[in-house]
């Protein structure tokens, strides 16, 4: 009998299914539509077992959708623009290109052996001008309905590396490359209008019923609707210009614990102020160096200058605030002023501390013994506005009642007093896609001297980036580049120069869904691809892309469905969506002679009696099991385990130890498990491809088997469906071992062994596709339709029923579903554990309770 040897099996699969095209995308039949897509992943170079993981989740979906009669899409491509390319390139004197496509290659060849459904002929990288020619296309139409614009913007600036830095990449108020200190510059930018979607893309999520609660949480307090007032300040003394400060607050009820109005340092005001006090200018130039995150801003210290100016209180003209210069305060949100209440912000408080400004208490709680008001040196008192609370120095009418409320009749008293108005306003900001950098997508536009901002015109897309460039000085190369800049203006032919920023990678990967459904159309999409494709019908990847990334898409979707890109339909591009947990393992350390880490990768290091251990015999530190990490070198290279064990064992391990949203742990001993049971498996099928097909057993024990593979049957398809994935394969476990228990005929244990192969495929697709064409099974498994469980056969003769002797359970007993009730009670009376227990007396009562329990009381 043969081995199950998968470097010979999964091979020849894999040819099998590259030669029939079993996994190309087609449109034919009337046969339902089903689109599983995985988040693509960037080019780094390497994927690991967190990779296969997630790419296994969606296969077994794409594979169980095709079973099920579905015309399946189920594509691949890679996001690969970015920074991570250019510090290469700085690193090694090489190209963003080579490294990108290099590692592009890279990762097919690593992805390929395992075996994934997917259809490779609509491959593409977000790097590909073809690709990002489209996207060039797609900005023209968002910049034609002005869902594009342009306008100044305060950004974080690297003046060592001469790049805007995205605020995730300011840390500790330097860049996260050069760690220069960043400036807070102002620069002309371009930005999407997703700010006007915001509404409308918040009360959306309601109906996203496929989707994880916490994304939707998650998306909903990005977008931060919120409900307050807009009003001014009166100036006294300012500059000619400036008479009024307008503030929005969404505590309007604590006007009256008002102690200062905050300006930021690029404020209109503020930047008066400076171009005529060198004071101002130096204050506002140190300022600028920090971070702009609410994070980093929540961390900094709070630092503040007066500027001698005051305003007067709306509902008090006598009473006279001071405005301060603070650096806790940004431009983009809001009116970039705010008025400083330290009894109910913790932030205010600090500030208002730090440089001796009055604190006033505007409520404080219902029951307020123990409460230290912040004037006596308690924290700030900020509950929650649902919580009620006692109003001791609020607006009037307000007395006692929760934030909500009070803000509703604060809004209502200052609207009736002519201090502003009610408005609601969002977190969510325009969308700015400007990069001072080379690899990216460039922003298809010129500049002339006579007609301005030009955009280029489609038939000249895509403009695509040089080649010839370099990355020996600081900055973006496209500005130095000899050539590439000087272009003709399309509106009236004058010399004119390219615009040298280039888009956000976020955009690239806004729109890559609808690429796919038709990735070599000489438009962005293709409306009748897109009509039948879309919406993605699932669509699995990471949490931590759970905000920008859909939110994003959800955008561009709309955007694309308003310039005639997509359908109505498609305005939510993602119907459902799994984000799945990751994959860990344990970190092994050793300590340079400064005791500073130095890790080591798994294959590195050998465990024996709970070490690990080198090769030099050095005993390592094991770190418990974390998040798999280039860094901390605890990643598991798929080409290993495929050597080692094949893929078929890293796909059934990575699916069978954990609930697929939680996180699993990759361990040697688990790997090797699983290869054991796939080979007990294929040692069953050999086994039953051996014994003679006449030969035959008792009516009853096939009549046993068949009703366990239909119970497996339902449980799995359940299992799959839920994506249960762990639960299926441990029905899949079970049912195993009833098979190699079973005296049932040949056929029938070759007819549930046809069966369980093809209810592995979509975890084991090799394995299945050996053990079908073992058993006589025509054509590909992968083409086969999924069994479908009897529903005669799931219906249980008999039930198991405990027995309890004064409320202890004694015994339990097993006896045919419609067994008259007298029976049952004579069958639970002769059960020698009970008949112990009634110790030879009459029971006073037995009570049955059908198909439950039986009750003996003595």
């Amino acid at each position: 009998m043969s081995r199950y040897d998968p470097s010979l099996i999964e091979p020849r699969w894999q040819s099998e299914w590259d030669e029939a095209g079993t996994f190309r995308a087609t449109t034919e039949g009337d046969r339902p539509k089903y689109y599983v897509l995985e988040m693509f992943p960037y080019p780094s170079g390497r994927i690991h077992i967190g990779h296969v993981r997630n790419y296994t989740m969606g296969d077994v979906i794409a594979r169980y959708k095709k079973a099920t009669g579905h015309n399946v899409l189920h594509p691949m491509g890679f996001d690969a623009f970015g920074m991570p390319a250019e510090n290469a390139a700085m690193a090694s004197g090489g190209h963003p290109k080579e490294w990108t496509y290099g590692n592009i290659a890279d990762m097919v060849a690593q992805m390929k052996p395992l075996g994934f459904g997917l259809d490779w002929s609509r491959m593409f990288a977000t790097c590909d001008p073809e690709y990002y020619g489209q996207q060039q296309a797609l900005f023209l139409d968002f910049l034609e309905a002005g869902l594009v614009y342009r306008k100044n913007a305060v950004v974080n600036w690297d003046p060592v590396d001469m790049t805007v830095l995205a605020n995730e990449q300011v840390i500790d108020g330097r860049g996260w490359r050069s760690g220069a200190e960043v400036e807070r510059r102002e620069l002309t930018q371009w930005f999407f209008r997703i700010g006007d979607f915001a509404e409308e893309l918040l009360e959306a999520i309601d109906g996203l019923d496929d989707w994880p609660a916490k994304v939707k949480l998650m998306q909903a307090n990005w977008i931060g609707r919120s409900r307050g007032l807009q009003f001014a300040f009166s100036t006294v003394n300012a500059p000619e210009g400036f008479d009024r400060i307008e503030v929005y607050t969404t505590r309007p009820d604590t006007l009256m614990g008002a102690s200062f109005v905050g300006i930021s340092p690029d404020h209109p005001l503020a930047k008066h102020l400076e171009r005529h006090d060198p004071k101002v200018a130096a204050f506002c130039a140190e300022v600028r160096k920090g971070g702009t995150t609410e994070e980093a801003l929540e961390k900094a210290e709070k630092r503040g200058f007066d500027t001698g100016l005051k305003v007067r209180h709306p509902f008090d003209t006598s009473w006279e605030l001071p405005v301060w210069i603070a650096n806790f305060i940004l431009m983009d949100y809001g009116t970039g002023a705010i008025f400083g209440c330290p009894a109910h912000d913790q932030r205010d408080l600090d500030f208002a501390r730090r440089y001796g400004l009055p604190v006033i208490s505007t409520f404080e709680p219902v029951a307020a013994s123990d409460h230290v008001r912040p004037e006596d040196g308690g924290e700030a008192f900020v509950p929650p506005k649902s919580e009620k609370v006692r109003y001791i120095n609020g607006l009037k009418g307000v007395t006692s009642c929760n934030g909500d409320e009070a803000v509703e009749s604060a809004i209502a008293l200052c609207e009736k007093n002519g201090v502003g108005q009610g408005v609601t306003k969002y977190r969510l900001r325009d969308w700015g896609l400007s990069r001072q950098r080379y690899w990216g997508c460039p922003i298809p536009v010129v500049h002339c001297e006579t007609c301005g901002v030009v955009p280029e015109k489609k038939e000249n897309l895509p403009v695509r980036l040089p080649d010839d460039v370099t990355f020996d000085v600081p900055g973006n190369p496209l500005d130095r580049h000899p050539t590439w800049t000087k272009t003709t203006c399309p509106r009236c032919g004058a010399a004119a120069r390219r615009e040298t920023d280039t888009m956000d990678t976020f955009v690239d990967s806004s729109w890559y869904f609808a690429r796919f459904t038709a990735p070599h159309a000489d438009t962005p999409t293709d409306m009748e691809a897109a009509s039948y494709w879309m919406n993605v019908d699932q669509y699995i990847g990471g949490i931590e892309h759970a905000i920008l990334h859909l939110l994003y898409s959800r955008f561009f979707a709309r955007a694309m469905q308003q310039t005639g890109h997509l359908p109505e339909s498609a305005i939510e591009p993602f119907d459902a969506l799994f984000t799945q947990g990751m994959v860990t393992h344990a970190i092994y350390q050793t300590r340079d002679p400064q005791g500073r880490p130095v890790y080591h990768f798994p294959e590195e290091v050998t465990l024996r009696d709970g070490g690990a251990f080198l090769a030099d015999g050095t005993e390592a530190e094991i770190v418990p099991s974390a998040k798999m990490s280039k860094s901390k070198k605890n990643v598991v290279d798929p080409a290993d385990i495929v050597s080692q064990y094949g893929a078929d064992t890293a796909r059934w391990f990575v699916l069978s130890d954990s609930p697929p949203e939680r996180d699993v742990e990759w361990t040697a001993a688990g790997a090797e498990a699983a290869n054991r049971h796939l080979a007990r498996v294929y040692r069953l099928a050999a086994e039953a491809a051996a014994e003679d097909p006449a030969e035959a057993r008792s009516q009853e024990s096939d009549e046993a088997l068949r009703k366990a593979l239909h119970r497996c049957i339902f449980d799995v398809t359940q299992g799959i469906e839920s994506f249960g994935f762990n639960a299926a394969i441990a029905k899949l476990y079970g049912f195993t071992n009833t098979l190699a228990k079973s005296d049932a005929g040949a056929p029938c244990k070759r007819e549930a062994l046809m069966v369980l192969a093809q209810l592995m495929a979509p975890m084991t697709p090799h394995l299945s596709e050996e053990i079908w064409r073992m058993l006589g099974g025509a054509g590909l498994v992968a083409e086969a339709p999924w069994p479908v469980a009897d529903d005669r056969l799931l219906v249980e003769d008999t039930i198991t029923l405990p027995v309890q002797v004064n409320g202890k359970r004694r015994s339990e007993i097993t006896v045919a579903k419609d067994l008259p009730r007298s029976e049952i009670e004579a069958l639970a009376l002769a059960d020698e554990s009970v008949a112990r227990a009634l110790e030879g007396g009459p029971p006073k009562k037995v009570i049955v309770v059908p198909g439950r329990i039986v009750n003996v009381v003595v």
